[in-house]
């Protein structure tokens, strides 16, 4: 049987890294008998341990933790796919909890938690790779004319030294 949604609590923690927030959402999870949902973009990954405070091996045996190193860095991700997974996993969640503790500090992978988000096309790869080329042919100065001519001021704003820019 499938519940309704009218009588759930998603508890949210949010800020910056390192300031507490996975050991406060372990206690709550603990206290609400729940799992814990990450909106940490930076923590999905399984290769970025260094610098992300992921919660270490201690603290996701404390509570379930989903969305923690489950993906690689090769793998193709955005935010609107975090958003389909992360709300189908609340709505999983819910089947058997009450409460749901959702943390992290990734603004645009909250937003899209709480709000959603609108699906953006995907990037042009064979442009993707036209502009690469070009880099590594005519390098930074080609990109630098450019963006001065198709985007005046955004150039004045651009780090002119970061091709990825």
């Amino acid at each position: 049987m499938t519940s309704t949604l009218q009588n759930k609590k998603l508890i949210l923690l949010a800020g910056p890294t390192a300031v507490g927030k996975t050991s406060f959402a372990i206690r709550l999870a603990g206290h609400f008998n729940t799992e814990i949902i990450s909106a940490d973009s930076r923590q999905f990954y399984k290769e970025t341990v260094i610098g992300t405070a992921a919660p270490s091996q201690e603290e996701l045996d404390a509570a379930p933790h989903h969305f923690i190193g489950n993906l690689s860095i090769h793998d193709y991700y955005n935010v609107y796919q975090y958003e389909l997974d992360a709300i189908a996993k609340a709505i999983e969640l819910f089947e058997t909890h009450d409460v749901v503790v959702a943390v992290g500090g990734s603004g645009l992978y909250i937003h899209a938690l709480l709000h959603g988000i609108d699906l953006l096309p995907d990037a042009d790869v064979s442009l993707r790779k036209d502009i690469q080329n070009r880099y590594q042919r005519d390098g930074i100065e080609y990109l630098q004319r450019k963006v001065k001519e198709l985007d005046p001021e955004f150039y004045e704003e651009v780090d002119h030294n970061n091709p990825n820019r």
